[in-house]
């Protein structure tokens, strides 16, 4: 009942997301059909071409006609690539899936193990070198780290390649960068989290029984600690999924990203509005598991959830 709630709830948000994203690419200046033909067509053929493409209709018909066609999985036609804008996001999401899978594992292999060693030793001075690590990940802007990390270990040290895609080394760069960021929200939310869970009283309780620190630690608080640290996970992989368009450009990665960049940049409004909506929709999707997923570990959850059965 919870799932079927929280799944109904998301149909209109993404309607309102298509409404607002439509709305935007029509107000934009400059024509596209025009871009699209440049300055040898004359105004019969752009009209008569625009007439083709049902971009004289009133905007509430073009809107209804792309909210149809979405639905049945037709984004419209790219006006540079001429080629169908499904097939070229369905082409390009392996290679983001396999970018925000990397960065996902990067930022949860540094930011659970920092967050509890950050916990463990509270006020510490590791405790303070590993928040600062987190906080510097999460204020760096990734046009920044990505730059520093290729004048770093590409250009000075030749470790890695600067950039491509060209097998599993050119992943590990584009990897660690847009993890970094991921990495510190996780670090100080599972630092948090611990925190609150040690001051409860059947921690205090195990501590009595006489149970070792390492035993209370991993056995009774890290379990109840990391419920919200695994929903946010649920969260930050939609968002790595959607939000990876600088690191795509910067590392010439052929994803989701880049195309979307590609489209500003040539005014292609059926391909840049099919990438938003894309994106859109994995957002919510994750938002989704994550809601799900919380029901499923945290017991007051599924209880509140008995009750309203």
């Amino acid at each position: 009942m919870f799932t079927l709630r929280r799944i109904l709830v998301s149909i209109p948000v993404l309607i309102g997301i298509t409404i607002i994203l439509f709305l935007m690419m029509n107000v934009v200046p400059g024509d596209p059909i025009e871009l699209m033909m440049r300055e040898h067509a004359s105004p019969d053929v752009i009209a008569r071409v625009r007439a083709q493409m049902h971009l004289d209709d009133p905007m509430v018909v073009r809107y209804f006609r792309f909210l149809w066609n979405a639905l049945q999985g037709d984004l419209g036609v790219s006006i540079k690539l001429n080629r169908p804008v499904t097939d070229l996001i369905l082409k390009a999401f392996p290679n983001t899936l396999s970018l925000a899978v990397c960065a996902a594992l990067v930022s949860w292999i540094i930011g659970i193990p920092a967050g509890i060693l950050s916990a463990v030793r509270r006020d510490s001075l590791l405790d303070r070198f590993f928040m600062g690590f987190s906080l510097l990940g999460v204020s760096m802007p990734i046009f920044w780290s990505a730059l520093l990390f290729q004048y770093i270990f590409a250009m000075k040290l030749k470790l890695l390649p600067v950039s491509g895609f060209y097998g599993w080394k050119y992943m590990i760069l584009p990897a660690i960068v847009l993890g970094w960021s991921s990495a510190g929200v996780i670090a100080r939310l599972t630092r948090s989290s611990l925190l609150e869970v040690m001051r409860l009283d059947f921690i205090r309780t195990a501590r009595a029984k006489g149970l070792r620190e390492t035993g209370v630690i991993t056995r009774h608080a890290l379990k109840n600690a990391l419920i919200p640290v695994v929903t946010i996970m649920a969260i930050q992989v939609a968002s790595l999924l959607s939000g990876a368009v600088i690191t795509e450009a910067i590392f010439s990665i052929p994803g989701v990203g880049r195309i979307t960049v590609s489209a500003i940049s040539s005014r292609d409004m059926p391909l840049l509005q099919g990438a938003v909506l894309f994106a859109t929709a994995l957002v919510i999707l994750g938002n989704l598991v994550a809601d799900i997923l919380y029901s499923i570990l945290d017991p007051r959850i599924r209880a509140q959830m008995r009750k309203e059965a």
